[in-house]
């Protein structure tokens, strides 16, 4: 695996919200910092992580390569989606430190964007470390 393969599944793991095909691309005890403050290790904690994809809908994710050699790489990532669930928009709230923004009772949920750059190591054509650094807003109307 390179960082043009692991882009490639990253992407068809989100866009299909499918758990294990995330965790599958990992070693048994790949590490996954989603944040530089948290990591989820192993096959059973990247599956629960990856679980709140599935209170996305509509997912689309484009990357770019910004470096690749045969046991790392760099990628910038974007993707947007729609918030399918109040339980989401919390999480994102809170993830981001700027509290709910304002919405009416009834207002619907927003389409979320987040741009991002991973940072991956790999060997034996599985991942052993991804870092991903990222930022999320509502998509301006």
């Amino acid at each position: 695996m390179d960082i043009q393969t692991f882009m490639q599944g990253y992407k068809a793991a989100w866009e299909a919200r499918e758990p294990s095909k995330f965790a599958a691309l990992f070693h048994p005890d790949g590490k996954y910092h989603n944040t530089p403050f948290q990591i989820q290790t192993g096959h059973a904690q990247l599956t629960e992580y990856w679980k709140r994809v599935q209170l996305q809908e509509d997912v689309v994710l484009r990357f770019d390569v910004l470096a690749s050699t045969p046991a790392s790489g760099v990628a910038h990532w974007h993707v947007d989606y729609q918030v399918a669930s109040e339980e989401l928009f919390a999480i994102w709230a809170r993830s981001t430190g700027t509290g709910l923004p304002a919405r009416a009772p009834g207002d619907p949920l927003p389409r979320m964007v987040l741009d991002g750059v991973l940072q991956a190591s790999f060997s034996d054509g599985l991942c052993g470390e991804a870092h991903i650094w990222w930022h999320s807003m509502p998509q301006p109307a």
